[in-house]
């Protein structure tokens, strides 16, 4: 498996990428469906880097947390994540 900081980076270029290209598009008047489509690329790009800093998150930091004895103020940090989704 790849290094995940390596993997969110990667994801976060090509969100990079897509919205450079979406600002373009709108600045060159470009037909409206395709820039919701590029759109809908960067929003995707940025729903998988956050996948993968929550996966690491739960791998690394909760399993701390949960292993000394706080398995409560984990559980509600990751909760508190998900109700802003």
């Amino acid at each position: 498996m790849q290094d995940p900081k390596r993997q969110i980076v990667h994801r976060l270029k090509i969100a990079n990428g897509h919205l450079e290209k979406v600002i373009k598009m709108v600045e060159d008047d470009a037909y409206c469906i395709d820039i919701v489509h590029q759109s809908l690329a960067v929003q995707s790009a940025l729903k998988k880097a956050d996948e993968i800093v929550l996966e690491n998150h739960l791998k690394n930091c909760v399993a701390s947390e949960i292993r000394q004895g706080k398995t409560g103020s984990a559980i509600k940090e990751v909760m508190e994540v998900l109700k802003k989704k």
